[in-house]
């Protein structure tokens, strides 16, 4: 259940209109990285969370929902910075409205390119923001990753979170309006706390490395192969114990076209990972069961109904309905 308010988790304002500044900051309205696809993502994820990972469900929807009201501040900013637009499109009969919301015939053939760049913003819009991304390229469902495994979830978040704080970051730079940097500054703020929020969360999930069940080909999961000619780098990525556990090291293979021809395409490659094919494998299973036994095990039997919560699942402070 949702329930809107009509304050701002924020409260935006803006010193004065600013067109060229909202067609950018569609991009955190309707654009790939933005607050749009952030909710979408965390709410599509959160519905295979509800029993197995009730505390994780719970985490997905309060962000998906604070994203929602994100979304809400950047379309109140971008309204703010067309102030004047719609009105002045009701009056078109009277006379072109670019003439006299911009001064100076520089101004109006700025405002107009901007336009036919972006056909729906102004023209379709009314004044309002679209969802798109700053060049007119419609939202899309494409934009929402959602794998139903939270080892791979949370990393697809972890992501998302720091391309948004980029964004904002860089947006910072096209504005002066300090007020509009203000709200820039909190949103980017909020991305590096949810970041650190699915950090948190995934770090709950054990193990979380590799994500998802399979621990991959011990032959290869060690090897780094130095496909570039020339001058080599070398550090924890392709030398020594790197991320790995005590006495698992990087495989360093300086001539990956010899290395294959030697090793008949790979076929006879030696094991570099301390583990056996079957101890890789009992882990395999093992981990199959643990988390196959968290979600069959959270499932409850006959009626289902999404809003029966648990004694155990309800907070202290809170009692069901």
């Amino acid at each position: 259940m949702f329930h809107h308010i009509k304050e701002l988790q924020f409260d935006a304002r803006v010193s004065g209109p600013d067109p060229k500044f909202a067609q950018m900051l569609l991009e955190q309205f309707g654009g790939g990285n933005g607050e749009l696809k952030a909710a979408m993502q965390y709410f599509v994820q959160a519905f295979l969370a509800r029993h197995p990972y009730p505390d994780k469900y719970d985490l997905l929807m309060d962000i998906a929902t604070e994203e929602l009201s994100h979304l809400e501040i950047v379309g109140a900013t971008i309204t703010m910075l067309l102030q004047g637009v719609n009105g002045e499109l009701k009056e078109a009969a009277e006379g072109n409205f670019l003439t006299r919301l911009m001064s100076g015939k520089a101004a109006k053939e700025e405002i107009m390119h901007d336009a036919f760049t972006n056909p729906q913003f102004l023209v379709l819009s009314g004044g309002g923001p679209t969802v798109t991304d700053s060049v007119g390229t419609p939202w899309s469902g494409a934009y929402v990753n959602a794998n139903g495994d939270p080892t791979v979830d949370f990393r697809s978040n972890i992501a998302a979170e720091s391309r948004a704080k980029i964004v904002y970051e860089y947006l910072t730079k096209f504005t002066d309006d300090k007020h509009v940097q203000e709200t820039l500054q909190f949103l980017m703020t909020r991305e590096i706390a949810h970041f650190k929020m699915f950090e948190a969360a995934l770090a709950t999930v054990q193990p979380n490395f590799p994500p998802g069940i399979l621990q991959g080909d011990p032959r290869f999961t060690h090897v780094y192969y130095d496909m570039s000619d020339s001058v080599t780098y070398r550090g924890p990525w392709n030398e020594g114990q790197g991320p790995w556990g005590s006495g698992e090291k990087w495989k360093y293979v300086a001539n990956p076209v010899q290395h294959v021809r030697d090793t008949n395409g790979l076929k006879n490659e030696q094991h570099v990972s301390p583990l056996s094919n079957e101890q890789l494998n009992e882990k395999n299973r093992a981990l199959a069961r643990q988390r196959s036994a968290e979600i069959k095990n959270s499932m409850p039997s006959g009626e289902l109904g999404w809003s029966d919560y648990t004694r155990a699942e309800l907070s202290p402070t809170r009692k069901a309905s």
